[in-house]
């Protein structure tokens, strides 16, 4: 979660542009008590501190890469709870304590292209982001109906060269089919590198019409 605190006379004290950094370490396969926390620690804060206050949902898993007749149960429960479940109790909690803040609040999903792609063998991964999109759709709606209500999207960054990209190209063509096309971006240098990505996207969330497409992708 990204946090911009507005300028008062305690933060002057600190050297330009530095914010102090909170880190929590835990499993969003067990995402309850993390939202609680986190709820908890917003509702601590002096809401007339913050000028601006965004959630940013960025966690997924790729459960086995086989059909989903030959998918273990845990792992297809695993990467719905941490790809899926987290984001919407995560999400939930940060509204909830956030409610009535003067500060402009910001939900930023990380989808992915395969929530709106279907793909054999990425059932869970694809059931995940669609799901993401589908739920930030809806929240879209209820935020929409309040006087100031947050700005939310879900977002696709682009084809990333990142660890879940070696997974796949690693993957047996027998029960994946589009190993080879992944190999292809690879060796075609048609991964984007995950610093321009993290470029991209804080672009995306900078734009004054930031929220206008609850479903967006930072190629449009």
């Amino acid at each position: 979660m990204h946090l911009a605190h507005r300028a008062t006379s305690a933060g002057a004290a600190r050297p330009a542009g530095r914010r102090p950094l909170l880190q929590w370490r835990h499993d969003l396969a067990d995402s309850a008590p993390v939202g609680q926390r986190l709820e908890g620690w917003l509702r601590e804060q002096d809401r007339t501190a913050w000028r601006s206050v965004t959630l940013i949902n960025n966690a997924g898993v790729i459960a086995g890469i086989v059909p989903l007749s030959q998918a273990d149960a845990s792992d297809l429960a695993r990467a719905l709870r941490v790809g899926l479940e987290a984001p919407m109790v995560i999400s939930a909690a940060f509204l909830r304590a956030t409610e009535g803040w003067p500060a402009e609040r910001k939900l930023l999903n990380i989808s992915s292209g395969l929530g709106r792609r279907a793909m054999a063998s990425q059932a869970a991964y694809c059931a995940a982001k669609a799901g993401m999109d589908h739920f930030t759709r809806c929240v879209a709606l209820e935020e929409a109906q309040k006087a100031d209500g947050a700005k939310v999207c879900s977002l696709a960054p682009g084809v990333i060269d990142t660890d879940m990209q070696v997974q796949l190209r690693s993957a047996d063509a027998a029960t994946f089919p589009d190993r080879d096309s992944f190999a292809r971006l690879k060796s075609e240098g048609q991964l984007t590198s995950p610093e321009e990505a993290a470029r991209r996207v804080l672009a995306h969330l900078a734009r004054p019409d930031f929220g206008a497409q609850p479903v967006a992708d930072v190629r449009d």
